[in-house]
């Protein structure tokens, strides 16, 4: 395929970027050690593992001849493409991490980032969740972004405080029942 047709720029990484919540003007890309920890290996393993097993493929295949249609050739290019890709966008999120360690606050009742906080709605629902970094989110495992509307409306509460929290429906109460931080590692 003739490279007109194929576009390629550094704005493919903003592909990657627009599943996830946009980091606030002047604001920090906030993580904990474990999230930039599992970034760091999924770097590594990208350029250690796959790329070089991508790579070998792409030139065996190259090495057959007619590479216009050759599946192995054609696949390979882009799967290096997109391993590249991912590179490139890791390499960015570490670079603008900013590591929190949440054990500094361990034995603290105020939610900070990376508190695990269980509290109660209006709705008498009670909801356990973690405030993690933007690169670190898993809404169906309770880890919730630090920019999320709920994170916000918890950040700085104490247990027994009551926030408000503004949503689609209306305003909610939110009652914060309890507040854990991971112990210090030893």
């Amino acid at each position: 395929m003739n490279k007109a047709f194929v576009k390629e720029s550094e704005d493919d990484d903003e592909d990657l970027a627009g599943a996830l919540p946009q980091i606030p003007a002047g604001a920090k890309n906030y993580i904990t050690p474990a999230g930039y920890q599992r970034i760091r290996d999924e770097l590594l393993h990208l350029i250690d593992v796959e790329r070089p097993e991508v790579v070998k493929i792409v030139h065996w295949a190259a090495s057959n001849g007619d590479r216009s249609e050759n599946g192995d050739y054609i696949y390979g290019k882009r799967r290096l493409r997109e391993i590249d890709r991912r590179i490139r966008f890791l390499t960015k999120r570490m670079d603008a991490a900013e590591v929190v360690d949440p054990t500094v606050h361990h034995g603290s009742d105020q939610v900070y980032f990376g508190a695990t906080v269980t509290y109660c709605n209006a709705a008498g629902e009670e909801h356990t969740v973690t405030i993690v970094g933007i690169d670190e989110l898993d809404p169906l495992h309770g880890k919730i972004s630090w920019v999320s509307p709920v994170a916000r409306a918890l950040t700085k509460a104490h247990v027994g405080d009551t926030v408000t929290l503004q949503t689609p429906a209306g305003l909610d109460e939110l009652e914060v029942l309890e507040v854990s931080y991971p112990g210090p590692s030893a």
